[in-house]
């Protein structure tokens, strides 16, 4: 990676994630402050021995017994980790232990009512959640979506669904009519439940129109075989492989691929879409392959290994970077609905994946900041900033509410035990879960650095 590169990716990386850590401990702050409890500091960054900046208010006489605004310290720390809002009477990271000694204060948090604790450990997440659908809206209203029309789709579509090739479809058809009304891609979902619903469709295929006739049950088919496949679609666009950017320390790096290559091969299968391409390299776990690909017009190959996930260390060019694309324009009011539609697909996706990690595989490639970073774009573009830092915000949203003493999640379990049982889990229970969901923490934070200095940096 360039050292340009690598700054703009610092660069963007250290402001997506000081914007995540103030909305987040504002969520906390703002709640405790709602409900009178008092936060004794409140930091962007981590502050261990010292701080690049901090400001404490002079508390007003007469406000000794009340929290207010000025009980805080604000800080901004060295240590761009994340951030803290230290909150009076409650065992959190901090485990100021001699604090929770002390008789209980109104203005602590131990002092409030079960539902008001349970409202202000929630708030960081909600607040994380709300942020990526803001962006996520100001996204539709500033660019658009943007989508690709059928016609303009050169290659075809990749159908997925059994049943769809058992009608009659062929990877590589174009979609023009059901009906004999044209098909309009700006609403996939729509589009294809038209397609479905057709008596007959007509495709292109190798050039020539092809009539398919669409028994009347194919839409009760495909969705009961949706069903029963979450990780199956009717249909997708096939699309080349072509290099966007290469991964430091993996194999295509090592093989002199480089951005604005097309991979057309792999052994003796030409691999001219993604859909060839991906079923190849399944087929090539951990093994020696010989790559194919074009560079200015001719073609090279070269020899590398794959990881054991199939993985060869290539970013590729987004699909609508690859074809002519159409623009669907929202107002102030109609992207809304839409940043709230964008936040709740990625977070039901985001979790989806999660299985994932419990996965040898999956356990490999989990990354730190290294890999967080290395998201963003080489080159400076405001959208990819914003939809990549709103995608983070999910992330962190849903990790934050993970039931892990230390996180959020943690602290919420003890509430609703208490909330569901009367009765407070004792303190000495919930020091020790925390200090052991601390260390679980840590360790993570650790093993998924170290994957990342491992794979820039050794492999």
């Amino acid at each position: 990676m360039e050292e340009s590169s690598f700054w703009i990716k610092a660069v963007q990386l250290i402001a997506a994630f000081g914007l995540l850590v103030i909305v987040h401990e504002f969520g906390h702050y703002i709640f405790a402050r709602m409900f009178g409890i008092r936060v004794e500091k409140f930091y962007i960054f981590f502050d261990p021995w010292f701080s690049l900046f901090k400001y404490k208010p002079k508390k007003k006489p007469g406000t000794e017994n009340k929290a207010t605004w000025r009980d805080t310290e604000y800080g901004l720390g060295w240590l761009p980790l994340g951030g803290y809002c230290k909150i009076s009477g409650m065992i959190d990271e901090s485990m100021d232990t001699e604090q929770m000694k002390q008789p209980v204060q109104p203005w602590e948090f131990r002092a409030k009512p079960a539902w008001q604790r349970l409202l202000v450990m929630i708030a960081g997440v909600v607040f994380n959640f709300i942020l990526a659908i803001v962006i996520y809206a100001g996204i539709a209203y500033t660019w658009g979506d943007r989508y690709i029309q059928f016609g303009d789709a050169e290659y075809g579509m990749k159908f997925y669904s059994e049943t769809a090739k058992q009608i009659g479809f062929r990877d590589g058809d174009i979609m023009v009519s059901a009906d004999g009304e044209k098909l309009d891609a700006s609403d996939f979902g729509y589009a294809t439940q038209k397609i479905l619903e057709a008596k007959q469709v007509v495709v292109l295929r190798e050039g020539k129109p092809v009539a398919i006739d669409i028994p009347s049950n194919s839409l009760l088919a495909v969705s009961n075989e949706l069903r029963d496949h979450e990780d199956r679609i009717f249909m997708d666009y096939r699309f080349p492989v072509v290099v966007k950017d290469v991964v430091a320390g993996q194999a295509a790096i090592d093989a002199g691929l480089k951005a604005g290559d097309r991979i057309v091969g792999i052994d003796s299968v030409r691999t001219e879409t993604w859909d060839v391409f991906s079923a190849a390299l399944a087929q090539r776990l951990d093994k020696d392959i010989m790559l194919t690909y074009e560079r200015g017009g001719k073609e090279y190959t070269t020899k590398l290994h794959t990881s054991e996930s199939g993985k060869i260390g290539v970013m590729l060019t987004p699909i609508d970077e690859l074809f002519k694309t159409q623009t669907i324009k929202y107002n102030i009011f109609q992207s809304i609905p839409r940043g709230i539609e964008i936040g709740v697909d990625k977070l039901t996706s985001y979790v989806g994946q999660m299985k994932y990690i419990f996965t040898k595989e999956g356990a490999q490639s989990l990354g730190g900041f290294g890999a967080i970073g290395d998201m963003f774009p080489a080159e400076w573009s405001w959208y990819q900033f914003w939809f990549i830092t709103a995608f983070i915000s999910v992330a962190l949203a849903f990790m934050n509410i993970l039931p892990i003493p230390a996180l959020d999640g943690g602290h919420v379990v003890f509430v609703l035990y208490e909330m569901i049982t009367g009765r407070q889990p004792s303190q000495k229970v919930m020091e020790r879960s925390t200090m052991i969901g601390l260390g679980l923490l840590i360790l993570l934070l650790f093993y998924a650095n170290a994957n990342d200095i491992y794979r820039f940096f050794i492999k």
